[in-house]
């Protein structure tokens, strides 16, 4: 757990590359890390991830949930039922046309008690009408990110795995929270794979 993040003279706003490196390699904020962007892995073009001027891209890890109406399930948050999705695992997924996967990143984070991170969907999924949402890493929060995709298309879309999906930009506030997500026990503390919603 990362108690509070180093800061250069209690700077407020949106943290660069070289504090997002600082904190990956000296307090394991981000693992595994990569320091620079990527955009070519063995030789093959990928999606870019990695640490760019101010924020992250992260991958997607190869473990998908994908949404079907199959059993014909009211879809209620306070009482999910988990048979509404397909586990998919491989290089890439399909998303069926206006429909919408869960993943989750490759990388996991531990979260500052003084930061909090939003993520951003990538230009690349995103003009192809592939809309990528998290909600908002709070203080001392830390797992693997679920993903949630959204084809906004009515064509089959495809994800793919190990590549950039979306960008994780770091906030920095002027003080530290009185309560953090540690703190008052947020039930998506410490979760690793694809979780689905949880009550």
């Amino acid at each position: 757990m990362i108690r509070t993040s180093p800061q250069e003279g209690r700077a407020i706003g949106v943290k660069p590359d070289t504090w997002i490196r600082r904190m990956a390699e000296q307090h394991r904020m981000i693992e595994p890390f990569a320091p620079r962007l990527v955009r070519e892995v063995g030789g093959r073009r990928v999606i870019s991830f990695g640490t760019s001027s101010y924020g992250y891209d992260v991958r997607c890890a190869d473990e998908f949930k994908v949404f079907t109406n199959v059993h014909a399930s009211l879809v209620d948050p306070k009482d999910f039922d988990v048979r509404s999705y397909v586990d998919i695992q491989g290089e890439s997924c399909i998303i069926p046309p206006n429909s919408f996967a869960l993943a989750r990143t490759v990388e996991y984070f531990r979260v500052p008690r003084d930061v909090l991170v939003i993520c951003l969907g990538k230009s690349t999924y995103a003009r192809c009408g592939i809309i990528v949402n998290v909600t908002p890493l709070e203080p001392e929060w830390e797992g693997h990110v679920t993903l949630e995709f959204s084809n906004t298309t009515n064509l089959p879309a495809r994800i793919y795995a190990n590549e950039g999906v979306a960008q994780m930009v770091f906030f920095a506030a002027d003080g530290v929270c009185e309560t953090s997500y540690s703190d008052r026990g947020g039930k998506y503390q410490g979760q690793t794979g694809v979780t689905p919603p949880r009550t």
